[in-house]
């Protein structure tokens, strides 16, 4: 049974943890990402990964014997739910065309920013604090230290367009989020992502059909290495846990950690690929870590 009440607790020591393991996975995505679109059309790799991930939140459910079955009242918010979903992977590949990947990052990595502004008006018991806001503004600084040497033409006026696209997937990315804290109170995280990513597939296959109709698969062991690793471990396995945590922690403390992508798509990069570890991506890492020190910090009770 799902617990009927609000539930909107600071993360344990636990939680903190798996968040940033299951964060670190993540941060490995843009380079699955790349290696993936070197076989797979953008929209036909988004069907591919939905369809994987969908198999394993199905297994876990169907292991731990929950029903899978949709019950009418909670239609609306799934359409709405993956609607919001297609829309924010759309508007991300579209936006990366018309900027540099650079740029995308920072634009994209704001979306905490709006969870937090939508959590405080939406979300009860998660209002913002001048310590919050502190916390937020230091993780974004640092994020920004880290990938400021990467940025590339960053007054050209060119780039604008795809920037201020970016921005909006990544504030579609914080209305799924924050309506995914709504929802999954009364709606189980095995159930929801399932058909979530049920939804998803039919939207993926009709506009790749009509917009990659043309363009062919080439299947070789790394595009399908990737693949495997987006639906499975990403789309599968990460997604799941966010969601699980979500359902019983503030979503303003938990998206903090996602400041921490970009460093350990870095950090990725450097183990396989042999990128050079800079001093801007050690300071900027700090300041991550102070952001999410204050973000996480405890008020003092009155004695």
């Amino acid at each position: 049974m799902i617990e009927k009440e609000f539930r909107n607790e600071d993360p344990t020591g636990k939680a903190i943890t798996l968040i940033l393991f299951v964060v670190s996975l993540i941060g490995a995505g843009s380079l699955s990402v790349k290696i993936g679109l070197q076989g797979f059309p953008p929209l036909k790799m988004a069907l591919f990964r939905s369809m994987l991930g969908i198999l394993v939140v199905g297994g876990v459910g169907f292991y731990f014997g929950v029903s899978m079955r949709l019950r009418f009242e909670e239609l609306p918010r799934l359409l709405l739910l993956a609607a919001l979903q297609a829309l924010h992977i759309i508007t991300m590949n579209v936006g990366t065309q018309f900027t540099t990947a650079s740029r995308s990052t920072i634009c994209h990595t704001l979306y905490p920013i709006f969870v937090v502004l939508f959590g405080h008006f939406w979300l009860p018991g998660d209002r913002l604090s001048p310590t919050k806001l502190l916390g937020i503004l230091a993780a974004f600084g640092g994020m920004f230290v880290a990938l400021a040497p990467n940025l590339q033409g960053t007054g050209a006026a060119e780039h604008l367009i795809g920037d201020l696209i970016v921005t909006l997937s990544a504030c579609l990315l914080a209305f799924r989020i924050t309506f995914t804290k709504l929802f999954v109170q009364e709606i189980y995280p095995y159930r929801l992502l399932v058909w979530l990513l049920g939804i998803s597939i039919p939207i993926f296959f009709v506009l790749s059909y009509i917009f990659e109709r043309e363009k062919s698969i080439v299947w070789t062991l790394a595009s399908s290495g990737a693949l495997l690793y987006q639906g499975w471990v990403i789309t599968g396995f990460c997604f799941l846990a966010l969601t699980w945590v979500l359902r019983k922690y503030k979503a303003s403390k938990l998206v903090v950690f996602s400041f921490l992508m970009p460093v350990s798509g870095v950090l990725f990069s450097n183990m396989f690929l042999g990128d050079a570890l800079t001093f801007s991506l050690l300071a900027g890492t700090g300041l991550v870590a102070t952001g999410i020190y204050l973000v996480n910090m405890q008020p003092k009770k009155a004695q």
